[in-house]
């Protein structure tokens, strides 16, 4: 008689392995941030300069409209997730907006942003901090403003990332997001497509001798949600008087919510 006790048991059929999109990449849930960790270890370094050549600076433009919805007072503060190298923690501190809390789970991203604030002189109102969007150690109603620009395309549970900035708000505070969106402009679309898939990668391979990681980066535009469904994920966390703003063709859009 042959002892099985110790042999493995099969996997139960109705068991599934949960995924999501890394780019045009189906991958587990658990391996995404790791993926996105080593994208953004590898360009921190180039990430402004590629930013410029990946909008052709028009980038610069859309943050200084964000950062003016945003509504700096001196009396408000700012969480800002994602912060990367420190634009519009910057922006925001620029305009006369109380202190920040600039954040992002990427350290190498970070570093670049702290580095940048000391060459500034932006440290008075700034604090640095290590943060998974998706579950941000601050407490219940603390925060004026929340923003993310450019980085929640990034994240694995986009909808936790809400409820979370939605959670941290002040009753009357004001939740932004910044991100590439859906071209609403026929015309424009195959041209956007060329220099996205095309272009970008090849220039990526070129300044920031890292292809792969610039063509995740196009890829994962396509696979972020349009301008409805973002507004409707807002609706969702529990956001109220949601709205959102299409730039330059609906290339990137703004899009916002309260909480009441």
């Amino acid at each position: 008689m042959t002892d099985n006790s110790f042999a493995p048991s099969p996997a139960p059929s109705d068991v599934t392995v949960e995924e999501t999109d890394f780019g045009f990449r189906s991958v587990r849930k658990e391996e995404k941030k790791n993926l996105v960790r080593g994208v953004f270890d590898s360009v921190a370094g180039q990430y402004d300069v590629m930013n410029d050549i990946m909008s052709l600076g028009i980038h610069r433009i859309w943050k200084r409209i964000f950062v003016t919805e945003l509504g700096p007072q001196p009396g408000l503060t700012l969480l800002d997730l994602a912060g990367g190298t420190g634009d519009i923690s910057f922006g925001w501190l620029k305009a006369g907006g109380g202190p920040v809390v600039m954040t992002d789970i990427n350290r190498s991203m970070l570093s670049v942003g702290r580095d940048r604030a000391l060459n500034r002189g932006l440290v008075s109102d700034l604090s640095f901090c290590v943060v998974d969007a998706e579950a941000i150690p601050v407490r219940d109603m603390s925060v004026d403003r929340v923003s993310i620009a450019f980085g929640l395309r990034n994240c694995t549970d986009k909808l936790a990332v809400i409820r979370e900035a939605r959670r941290v708000l002040k009753p009357g505070g004001r939740f932004l997001c910044l991100e590439f969106s859906r071209v609403q402009v026929a015309a424009l679309a195959p041209i956007y497509d060329a220099w996205s898939f095309k272009v970008l990668p090849a220039m990526g391979g070129i300044v920031a001798k890292d292809r792969e990681s610039y063509q995740y980066l196009a890829e994962s535009i396509r696979m972020f949600p349009d301008q409805e469904t973002l507004a409707d994920m807002f609706r969702e966390a529990g956001l109220s008087h949601v709205r959102y703003q299409s730039l330059s063709g609906g290339i990137a859009a703004i899009h916002s919510g309260w909480r009441i």
